[in-house]
């Protein structure tokens, strides 16, 4: 995997988070970090999509008897199986 060096600013108070967060040892570095929260929100994006993209499908097929919770309760389960 190709690495691509960036220069950020950020705020006093998300620096002071940013060495909160090393401070737990949960973290290396800086880089580390910040490259956990962007997996992790392209995952969340991801999976806003998939969530999106089922609620268009079954709005199109009609009415249905289950509930939007039960629908996205569905995606989400499906999601995990599917991995």
């Amino acid at each position: 995997m190709a690495m691509v060096k960036k220069s950020i600013t950020v705020t006093d108070q998300q620096e002071q988070w940013i060495q909160a967060q090393l401070a737990t040892g949960n973290y290396a570095s800086d880089s580390e970090l910040l490259r956990d929260l962007i997996r992790k929100e392209q995952m969340r994006t991801n999976e806003v999509e998939v969530i999106r993209q089922e609620l268009i499908k079954a709005e199109q097929s009609g009415f249905s008897s289950r509930s939007p919770e039960d629908i996205v309760n569905a995606v989400i389960a499906r999601k995990q199986t599917d991995g």
